[in-house]
């Protein structure tokens, strides 16, 4: 009987992948620069464009073989403040979503949700004052300030949710990522407008978000 590999056999063996195509020891050779923009093209080192490209090429195949396996892509995350945690899942950047990830991710969108709204309100058992809110925006290249009603609205039209914590003494950042479509196609407008997120930036008051998406 084959032995089908796992989520975590993957990443294993695409990060073990990643360092031999880094190291040189993996090269497609047929990738060049673009040949489109002379002026850009004399910036870039051919070598380092076989190394990536090789890892790709790699990855593409475990994507392929994700799908004819049927292998999740999804990983469960932790995050706690002060004396709230939560397990969500997540589909690894690495890796991309079957659609029985998308119905995973879509049931898991109201308990994240909702502890990032006890998070963000000042919920007295969290022990936290209320969260600046802001919204990413121009491709996550600046930011406006919204409210929570903004936020509930955001959600209503999105499919699923993540999240990312930054802290440091006397600041906490919690980013919000509600996203629609393929996870992996969601960042940097990608796949839009099929697959898409917006980035809502919940920051200690007074201060500004100190990353952007």
């Amino acid at each position: 009987m084959t032995t089908v590999y796992t989520t975590e056999c993957l990443l294993r063996i695409l990060a073990d992948e990643y360092r031999a195509c880094v190291n040189g020891q993996r090269l497609n050779l047929a990738a060049t620069v673009s040949g489109v923009n002379p002026l850009i093209d004399q910036f870039l080192n051919a070598e380092g464009i076989q190394k990536f490209t090789a890892y790709l090429d790699f990855r593409a195949a475990v994507h392929r073989y994700q799908l004819e396996h049927q292998v999740s892509g999804i990983v469960w995350r932790h995050i706690a403040i002060a004396d709230q945690t939560l397990s969500y899942p997540e589909v690894d950047e690495q890796l991309i979503a079957l659609p029985s990830d998308l119905k995973i991710l879509q049931a898991a969108k109201p308990e994240v949700l909702n502890f990032w709204q006890q998070i963000v309100s000042g919920d007295q058992d969290v022990q936290t004052t209320a969260m600046d809110l802001y919204l990413g925006v121009n491709r996550g290249q600046d930011y406006q300030a919204i409210g929570e009603a903004d936020v509930k609205q955001i959600a209503q039209r999105t499919e699923w949710a993540s999240l990312t914590k930054h802290q440091h003494i006397n600041f906490l950042e919690l980013v919000l990522q509600l996203g629609w479509g393929k996870p992996n196609e969601a960042l940097y407008k990608r796949g839009w407008p099929e697959s898409g997120s917006e980035f809502v930036y919940a920051v200690s008051p007074g201060h500004a978000p100190i990353s952007l998406a």
